[in-house]
């Protein structure tokens, strides 16, 4: 258990930024340009920033080369940490490829399993939540050789050129697989159930939180009290939640108005 010392600042959590992706509506350049605003945003009120996954739409570092682009966002995560307030970042798995290089040179935590942490005396489970939970027996078996050391070693083999290509090819497989963008209910939802079943041996958690699912999603467990909470996504929600100590709450961030703070409507109560 990973305890934090009691202040009067806030715990931040966000997830799927899947930086480097253009959508409909914003290019690649403006949303990383609207996450390093909502960074700026709370980093003066943050105790500790938790990033929960797929910040990148892909991600690998080579022995001396890591993706190109992303300055801004890199150097802003570098600024916040060099301020003093942690930030801890979960691999997801869009960037699964981690191996020292934000430890080194940004000075972040990096996690690739979830953690458990306590706040203001609440404690958390946290992670991405990819092969979590039922179901999903194919990427599973994927994620499988995407961990393998041996299997790591022969993509870095590759020319960038190649193995970037490559990687965004089945990135956009992995995306549309993942985007149902509707409550499946929780017998259906598999980070619900992974929830539950966790809350049989971890009574005490009090929160889950997890991204991954690209759906905003607040639910009370069967317990009546404990709740999984799903980060959604920056690619249509622009949704994050806030922990101030007693209440946790799911935002989003208006990017047109940063000042203002707007709710999102809960999903689903047991």
């Amino acid at each position: 258990m990973i305890k934090k010392p009691a202040t009067l600042k806030k715990i931040y959590f966000a997830s799927d930024f899947h930086l480097g992706l253009k959508t409909q509506k914003l290019s690649a350049r403006e949303r990383e340009l609207i996450v390093c605003n909502w960074l700026d945003h709370i980093s003066d009120s943050a105790e500790e920033i938790l990033l929960v996954g797929d910040l990148f739409d892909f991600w690998f570092e080579y022995s001396s080369v890591v993706p190109k682009g992303f300055t801004r966002f890199l150097g802003k995560l570098a600024e916040i940490s060099d301020s003093g307030v942690p930030v801890s970042v979960f691999t997801g798995n869009h960037d699964l490829w981690m191996f020292g290089y934000f430890e080194e040179e940004l000075g972040v935590n990096v996690f690739h399993s979830p953690q458990y942490f306590e706040w203001y005396g609440k404690k958390f489970l946290v992670g991405h939540g990819d092969g979590l939970g039922p179901g999903d027996k194919g990427y599973k078996r994927v994620k499988k050789v995407f961990t393998n050391r041996f299997c790591q070693l022969l993509f870095s083999w590759l020319h960038p050129n190649i193995g970037v290509r490559i990687a965004h090819y089945w990135s956009g497989k992995s995306r549309e697989s993942s985007g149902r963008d509707r409550f499946l209910g929780p017998d259906s939802e598999w980070l619900i159930q992974y929830s539950e079943r966790k809350l049989q041996y971890h009574p005490e958690i009090d929160f889950f939180i997890f991204g991954h699912r690209h759906l905003p999603i607040d639910h009370t467990l069967s317990n009546g009290k404990s709740r999984y909470v799903n980060l959604g996504d920056w690619l249509k929600y622009f949704s994050y939640a806030e922990f101030d100590g007693k209440n946790l709450s799911l935002l989003q961030f208006d990017y047109r108005q940063p000042s203002e703070r707007v709710f999102l409507e809960k999903k689903s109560r047991s």
